[in-house]
């Protein structure tokens, strides 16, 4: 009977595996087509393991470039968005190509379903960004640092002698003996990051700047 039990508890505290999610993907420059794209458990489940190894918001902002070049290369496979490349010049006129309005509004999707499932511990998914420079203007999506669980902090290491001081005593001065709690390495909660696709071929992983760098005009050169 033990064994069994064991077994029905074993079996309700598994994860849980991930449903296919639809998500719509738009192209052709300013969304003018959209397709639904399914992605599927395993697609799910290999973003939730390579974003939940992140331990501090720099690994996550990483492994959430890399998911979302993923989840482009899958949508690829399904709608003509596999022939988008870095850029507005080196595919146009190709049914599948994406401006950087397509490219905001899909990696902002995509992060919205990251989020949505309890990928993200680090940060939390804005609404696309614009910056204008001359007659220019360009959109990107954005992800906003946020406080790390409390899981994830450095734990507190106690000093033998607090407790036995304050069992032994009306002495709370002694708590000034505790350390503070250590922040989580490179954390800067508020500090605003896009994640920008456009600027790279389809399934290659995106690109992260700060939003102030970004908006002063940075990445890489595609024109």
């Amino acid at each position: 009977m033990r064994k069994v039990f064991a077994l029905l508890l074993a079996l309700s505290s598994a994860a849980v595996p991930a449903q296919e999610v639809l998500v719509p993907v738009c192209f052709n420059y300013s969304c003018a087509a959209t397709e639904t794209v399914a992605f599927d458990a395993a697609v799910l489940e290999l973003a939730r393991e390579q974003l939940l190894a992140a331990s501090d918001p720099v690994t996550e902002r990483a492994a959430l470039a890399a998911v979302v070049g993923r989840l482009y290369r899958e949508a690829g496979v399904q709608t003509p968005v596999g022939a988008d490349r870095a850029g507005n010049y080196f595919d146009q006129g190709v049914d599948g190509r994406m401006d950087c309005i397509d490219h905001s509004t899909n990696t902002t999707r995509f992060l919205k379903m990251i989020e949505a499932r309890g990928m993200l511990r680090f940060h939390h998914v804005l609404e696309p960004a614009k910056r204008t420079r001359f007659v220019l203007q360009h959109f990107s999506a954005v992800v906003e640092e946020v406080e790390p669980p409390v899981s994830l902090r450095p734990a507190v290491v106690v000093p033998d002698h607090v407790p036995l001081m304050l069992a032994l005593c009306d002495c709370a001065e002694v708590l000034g003996d505790v350390p503070a709690p250590a922040p989580v390495p490179d954390s800067r909660p508020g500090e605003r990051f896009v994640i920008d696709s456009w600027f790279v071929d389809n399934g290659e992983a995106a690109i992260v700047l700060s939003l102030a760098d970004w908006l002063d005009g940075d990445g890489p050169n595609v024109q």
